[in-house]
């Protein structure tokens, strides 16, 4: 029997579908972890011509992405429709009328993209949300260039470990959703014969009034649990005051903490590789507003 706790897919298609509209106000951690993630080419000189951004959302990265490489041609990618289409909503017409954007609907574990087809594949805090990391990290590799680059950030273990710890005082249920080591991406980088990859980590914590709070943020962003071991139905009136009463052990200077650990790799696609070209490639420009 296999017990491992995988992430819904269907379900997390709905939960980001649902907080399409409140993902943006919501999303400050995410947004801070992008600004760090494109510091990194104030270190590495490259300038990508194709760019794919895995997990787009609101298409905050995206736009980043175009300031800082004007020229490049962006394909944006969500598991979720209504995140496109909030994105197709607030993006320039200047950049669509110079077809500088592209929107794709797919799977960050089965890429709509031919081989070999962009330059930079660039996935902000969205590698947590996969079952296979092997597989994705080989459809990153599989649409990289020769010599092109894999830049992402994820979330690690040390993730919510306050949610998590005071869940587990209440039921034996999955609360939390899995987040993968460091170091255990970094061997699946090595097993794919990523080139020269790259790891490090860094430690946020945010902070709430009460433990509501952050589950309505958690709920505004569409990261609430989706494991296939959660709890089915609603959660009762007693169990939330037994989550709040147990929360509350980690309070300090009057607020509850909520840590988030943020892993960075990098890596290259090989040079000397080559790969059968792709059959299908598929974009989905046409999106229309809601």
């Amino acid at each position: 029997m296999n017990n491992k706790i995988t992430i819904n897919k269907q379900q997390a298609r709905l939960a980001f579908a649902r907080a399409a509209k409140s993902y943006d106000e919501a999303a400050v951690l995410q947004k801070e972890v992008n600004r760090h993630l494109l510091e990194r080419f104030d270190y590495i000189k490259f300038t990508p011509q194709r760019i794919l951004d895995v997990g787009c959302g609101t298409g905050y990265a995206s736009f980043a992405l175009h300031k800082r490489f004007k020229n490049a041609e962006i394909h944006s990618l969500d598991l979720a429709l209504p995140m496109l289409q909030m994105m197709r909503a607030q993006t320039g017409w200047l950049m669509r009328m110079k077809n500088k954007l592209h929107l794709l609907s797919g799977d960050a574990e089965n890429l709509p993209l031919a081989n070999q087809s962009v330059d930079l594949v660039y996935s902000n805090l969205t590698i947590q949300w996969v079952n296979d990391l092997d597989k994705t990290l080989s459809e990153f590799k599989r649409v990289l260039k020769p010599g092109g680059m894999l830049l992402f950030s994820t979330f690690g273990p040390g993730t919510l470990q306050e949610l998590r710890e005071s869940w587990s005082s209440v039921d034996e249920y999955s609360h939390v959703n899995p987040f993968i080591d460091m170091h255990d991406i970094g061997d699946a980088m090595l097993r794919l014969q990523l080139a020269e990859p790259v790891m490090d980590m860094e430690h946020f914590t945010l902070t709430y009034p009460d433990v509501y709070k952050l589950m309505r943020d958690l709920k505004a962003i569409g990261a609430h649990n989706v494991t296939s071991a959660r709890a089915r139905g609603l959660t009762g009136k007693k169990r939330m005051q037994a989550l709040q009463q147990a929360y509350e052990v980690f309070r300090s200077d009057n607020v509850l903490p909520a840590s988030y650990e943020v892993v960075y790799g990098h890596a290259w696609a090989p040079r000397n590789e080559h790969t059968r070209k792709q059959d299908f490639t598929v974009a989905l420009d046409s999106i229309q507003k809601t």
